[in-house]
């Protein structure tokens, strides 16, 4: 899968070298040469593709016909990373199944309605666009200082459970990248008392829809210079994006605060989500303590 792509971890950036992959899909149409965006493109594509694989995120229907999954786009540098790289494994056979694109336009003051559906056009890509005023909703229940994030993803995500049913999707499937799964672990920890981020995969409640983060695996500053690199046509979000003092932004500015003093702090704790020990943590209802007898060998005492 995209073998056309340069993989020289040797080869120096020559802006004098065109980089040319044929069969790319019309996403990469304004993508720039050179082998700097060759490699960032191939390794995104790379953590995509192995994020897939490892947590079974393509699940075969029952009937064997395609899974179809419903993207959903805010207008933001990761909802359109997330969709480029999707197109990107189906336009190279890697991805069976069908792709609905879909924005929700919340109501927000201003929000540019004309940006995605013209952006998704261009593209040749299959999109729905649904028209819901949750933005007053979240205004009217909430104070302007108060955090509006909660209240809103509980509302967008409900709405897209629907138009996933309505359109007979297997999954919706969001743009959550690394660092947002390490800063919710964080908040979690922090805030809310309990070990707990962004699973790759998860079915709602209801029990009919999976939820997808393919990006899981993929670093926020790589999405950030592959976006700027593709030239998204990006949305603001003006409804929460303004708020200051988040304990979000806070964790954020944390993290960052790490990672500039020991660089890949981030990637360690990404790497721990997926390395849990549950014996040497301290919930019985995920481990049977009382249940532990002597003279069976038992799990080395390594803990600091």
């Amino acid at each position: 899968m995209a073998d056309d792509l340069i993989d020289s971890d040797d080869e120096a950036d020559d802006p004098g070298v065109v980089w040319e992959a044929p069969r790319l899909h019309p996403v990469f149409s304004v993508a720039p040469g050179g082998v700097t965006f060759g490699k960032l493109r191939k390794r995104l594509v790379r953590q995509v593709q192995e994020a897939i694989r490892v947590y079974g995120m393509c699940t075969p229907r029952q009937d064997g016909s395609r899974p179809r999954w419903l993207v959903c786009l805010s207008g933001g540098k990761d909802s359109y990373t997330l969709l480029a790289l999707l197109l990107d494994l189906q336009w190279q056979g890697a991805l069976p199944v069908d792709l609905l694109a879909c924005n929700l336009d919340q109501g927000q003051p201003g929000f540019p309605k004309h940006v995605l559906p013209d952006y998704l056009k261009t593209l040749g890509v299959d999109f729905r666009i649904i028209t819901e005023d949750t933005y007053s909703i979240v205004t009217e229940k909430l104070p302007a200082t108060s955090t509006y994030c909660s209240l809103c993803s509980r509302l967008r995500r409900g709405i897209l459970y629907r138009v996933a049913r309505e359109e007979g999707c297997d999954a919706i499937v969001l743009g959550h990248h690394r660092d947002d799964s390490v800063e919710t672990f964080m908040l979690n920890l922090l805030h809310g008392g309990r070990l707990a981020a962004m699973p790759p995969k998860l079915v709602n409640d209801v029990g009919d829809v999976f939820v997808l983060r393919p990006l899981i695996q993929c670093a926020e500053a790589d999405i950030a210079r592959f976006a700027a690199a593709m030239q998204f046509p990006i949305i603001p979000c003006n409804l929460c994006g303004s708020q200051d003092g988040l304990q979000r932004m806070a964790i954020k500015s944390m993290l960052n605060d790490w990672e500039r003093k020991n660089p890949g702090k981030r990637q360690v704790m990404a790497r721990a989500l997926g390395n849990v020990r549950l014996s040497h943590l301290t919930d019985p209802s995920v481990f049977d303590f009382a249940g532990l007898q002597l003279g069976n060998p038992g799990e080395r005492d390594d803990g600091v």
